[in-house]
């Protein structure tokens, strides 16, 4: 596991098109904005707790997993 210390407007690139940005910082949580293309899913690990990640994967569509990250965003 790589472990990184970012500030906020900061960015970790994965691959050539997958982008993390730190948004804000707070006191014990961070806001992060993911931008990936529309054929990767990007989904909250405890929205796959209990059931296989492939099976969560599979059943979230891409607008749900937009709508989230857009109101997290917000």
């Amino acid at each position: 596991m790589l472990v990184l210390t970012r500030k906020r407007d900061e960015v970790i690139q994965i691959g050539d098109n997958i982008v993390i940005k730190i948004l804000k910082t707070g006191k014990g949580a961070i806001k992060i904005g993911v931008d990936a293309p529309e054929h990767i899913r990007v989904i909250r690990g405890e929205l796959i707790e209990g059931e296989s990640k492939s099976d969560a994967i599979d059943s979230a569509s891409s607008t749900q997993i937009d709508q989230a990250l857009s109101a997290q965003c917000a």
